[in-house]
C-alpha cells in the first residue's frame, strides 16, 4: 500500500443528516473498489463518481485517499472493540474467560476471511505509519478489556503484569491474523490454532 499521508489529515466531520448520508455512501463505494481492486488501485475520482458525486465534494469529506482508508480501518476496529467487550463482560471463572476468548479468536479469524476490505487494510498496516498508529491504540484498548476481565476471574496476579500481557495477546493476535489470511486457507487455520493454543494456556497459567 503507498504512503497515505500523516493521521493529522482529518477529514470534515459530518454534523447534518445529509452529510452523514453521503459520507456512508461515500465509504460503502470505497469498500466496493477496494474489494474489486485493492485499495493502491482505488482512485479518488473512481470513488466520486461511483458516489453521484463531484471529486470537489468528496475532498471537503476525505483529503486524500488515505483519510478513506483510515476511516474504514477505524470503524472495522470499533466493530471488533465491540465484538470483544461483549464477549468478554459476563465471563465467570478462569474456565469461563477461557472458553469466552477462544471463541472470540475463531470470530475475529472468521471476520477477516470474510471481508476481503478488512483483509486489504490489514495486508497494508506495517507499510504505513498512520494505519500502524491506529493498530496499536486498537490493540491497547482491546487489551484494557481482556485485563479487566483477567482481573474479575483472578484479582490476584499484578494488575500491571496483566495489563502488559493482555496487551501483547492482542497485539500478537492481529500479527497473527495478519499472517494468517496471507498463506494458504489451510496453513492459516493452523497458525491460529497454535496461537490460540499458546494463549489460553498463558491465561490459565497466569
Amino acid at each position: 500500500m503507498n504512503e497515505i499521508g500523516p493521521i493529522e489529515n482529518i477529514r470534515r466531520e459530518p454534523t447534518q443528516k445529509r452529510s452523514r448520508e453521503r459520507v456512508k455512501r461515500i465509504l460503502g463505494c470505497a469498500s466496493t473498489l477496494i474489494e474489486q481492486s485493492g485499495s493502491d488501485a482505488m482512485r479518488m475520482s473512481d470513488v466520486a463518481e461511483m458516489a453521484g458525486i463531484s471529486i470537489g465534494s468528496l475532498y471537503q469529506y476525505f483529503p486524500d485517499k488515505g483519510a478513506i482508508i483510515r476511516t474504514l480501518a477505524e470503524r472495522y476496529n470499533v466493530l471488533g472493540q465491540q465484538c470483544i467487550a461483549e464477549g468478554l463482560q459476563d465471563v465467570q471463572g478462569k474456565e469461563g474467560l477461557r472458553r469466552a476468548f477462544g471463541e472470540l479468536i475463531d470470530v475475529y479469524y472468521a471476520m477477516f476471511l470474510a471481508e476481503p476490505v478488512m483483509r486489504d487494510i490489514w495486508s497494508g498496516t506495517q507499510a504505513d505509519k498512520a494505519l500502524r498508529d491506529i493498530s496499536l491504540a486498537d490493540s491497547r484498548i482491546n487489551g484494557a478489556v481482556l485485563a479487566a476481565a483477567r482481573a474479575r476471574v483472578d484479582p490476584k496476579p499484578d494488575r500491571d503484569e496483566l495489563e502488559a500481557s493482555s496487551f501483547l495477546i492482542m497485539q500478537l493476535g492481529e500479527a497473527t491474523m495478519r499472517l494468517a489470511i496471507s498463506v494458504e486457507r489451510q496453513e492459516g487455520d493452523a497458525l491460529v490454532g497454535h496461537f490460540k493454543r499458546m494463549v489460553l494456556r498463558e491465561m490459565m497459567e497466569g
